[in-house]
């Protein structure tokens, strides 16, 4: 199964840290974590359900570039890094 892992900035909108999921994209995955952990939602994506900017995703290593659709497939070993983006100069 394909893991989400959401790191530790993002602890306070999250009961569980990790989630498993059988789905073969992003977008899948991610509705599975927000069913365990609704308060992410708002947090990840915003109001036309695209990742807001603040919020970095990795898939197996690679950045998710496109904010839209989330539709980016996930083998079943996946492994998805949620985290806070970071900025500052």
């Amino acid at each position: 199964m394909a893991r989400l892992i959401f790191t530790q900035q993002l602890s306070r909108f999250t009961e569980v840290a990790e989630v498993e999921t059988t789905a073969d994209n992003l977008r899948d995955a991610l509705e599975t974590a927000f069913q365990v952990n609704p308060s992410l939602r708002g947090y990840i994506l915003d109001e036309q359900n695209d990742l807001r900017f603040h919020v970095v995703v990795f898939i197996d290593g690679k950045r998710v570039m496109q904010r839209s659709g989330l539709r980016n497939s996930l083998g079943s070993n996946s492994q998805v890094y949620v985290l806070q983006a970071l900025s500052g100069g």
